[in-house]
């Protein structure tokens, strides 16, 4: 890096995001402008080869601090673009941020996806200011959601995370974090360059690794987040086997931390609450409810090396009344199953791809049946439910303890 220092670093991992990262790379600029105007700062592209313009856009776009500020930057922002390398996605894109923060001596760092269309010069302030001036080595994202958006956070990732390890991070995978240089050099000597973390599972691996390996953790408001949406019953087979198996070997990696917590608490949180305008998720329920008859029909034999037969009754009982207003897949069997997922992956009862492939039908049905009596739901109503399954998750601990 040519003796080149920065006591901040942001890293926007990208992949073909030219429509979007330059407003990226404006908010950034303006926030370390605005906020950070004393500290060094490094601005870090990793892209995974994209086709497109964008690591170009990112060198090229300029940023008027005379419209925004009254004030001046000590130092200039410096800009670095450079291609990843390892397995194609986030997680590599990550390791070279983190590998970049540790040659600069970064004290704090971010990261923000490369596709955020409501990101503001204030979320820079919000990830990095907890880090440099508090002392934190981790900032999770609090977000406002649309009520269908985030469900594999909000009935599996979530819940499991806080009920295993006490934490209340209510965005565990939300995209966007600060950590502490320290962190970032933690993150780096770990052995996982090579596994699914490399792909869709560093998310939930950061979050989790910071609070298992006990480092000091917070979260900030950052208001609504707005990006290229998803259909949560379309193409989500990959990252779905993808991030639950990375939940389920943290669980099995750091099971001398879990063990003997219980009940949860609130970890601090930066920033002001305000109600937020939010992006509607457009859903296919069709679709979810068909995925989950297809795994009635077929999986039945899978299923029994994973749950009871009361459980597998229970499932076909829900498939019966699917398209009925008595369709209906309750917490408490929802709960149970993902934790006989979790002992059945450390007992090594099926092939990790068969297991998680196995789980995705009957997360159709529950997310189905959460969207169907959710429909009048407000957004509020909606975080209430997801909250009375986190409770579900922790009162249950003990059957997770108790078969494992």
């Amino acid at each position: 890096m040519g003796g080149l220092t920065a006591e901040i670093v942001v890293g926007i991992p990208s992949y073909n995001n030219s429509a979007t990262i330059s407003r990226v790379v404006e908010a950034v600029d303006a926030g370390l402008g605005k906020y950070f105007p004393n500290e060094r700062a490094v601005i870090v592209n990793s892209d995974g080869g994209s086709k497109d313009s964008t690591p170009e856009e990112v060198l090229h776009t300029r940023v008027d601090h005379r419209a925004i500020f009254l004030t001046h930057r000590l130092y200039p922002v410096n800009r670095i673009t450079t291609p990843y390398h390892g397995i194609p996605g986030k997680g590599s894109a990550f390791r070279t941020i983190f590998h970049l923060a540790g040659t600069l001596g970064a004290k704090a760092c971010c990261v923000v996806d490369a596709d955020l269309r409501s990101i503001t010069p204030e979320w820079i302030e919000l990830l990095i200011a907890p880090v440099l001036k508090e002392n934190y080595d981790f900032v999770a994202p609090l977000y406002s959601r649309h009520k269908y958006d985030g469900t594999i956070t909000n009935s599996i990732i979530y819940p499991v995370t806080r009920a295993l390890y006490g934490t209340r991070i209510r965005q565990p995978i939300g995209g966007e974090f600060g950590f502490s240089g320290r962190l970032a050099s933690h993150y780096l000597s770990q052995n996982v360059w090579d596994s699914d973390v490399a792909r869709f599972g560093i998310d939930i691996w950061m979050t989790t690794e910071a609070i298992a390996g006990g480092f000091k953790v917070c979260q900030s408001y950052l208001g609504a987040k707005i990006h290229d949406p998803k259909d949560p019953g379309a193409d989500l087979k990959d990252m779905f086997t993808q991030v639950v198996g990375s939940l389920m070997s943290l669980t099995e990696k750091h099971y001398d931390a879990w063990k003997g917590c219980a009940g949860s608490s609130d970890v601090p949180t930066f920033g002001f609450k305000y109600s937020a305008g939010v992006e509607p998720v457009r859903v296919n329920i069709e679709r979810m409810i068909n995925a989950f008859r297809v795994g009635v029909k077929n999986l039945k034999d899978v299923w029994a090396k994973v749950v009871g037969k009361d459980a597998i009754a229970a499932f076909e009982e829900i498939s019966k009344k699917a398209g009925t207003p008595e369709f209906h897949f309750p917490r408490e069997l929802w709960v149970r199953t993902v934790y006989d997922y979790l002992m059945a992956y450390h007992h090594k009862k099926l092939p990790d791809d068969h297991l998680l492939g196995s789980l995705v039908p009957l997360y159709f049905g529950k997310t189905a049946s959460f969207f169907l009596e959710a429909a009048e739901y407000t957004n509020e109503e909606a975080e209430a439910e997801v909250e009375r399954t986190a409770e579900e998750y922790e009162n249950r601990k003990k059957y997770l303890l108790d078969g494992w």
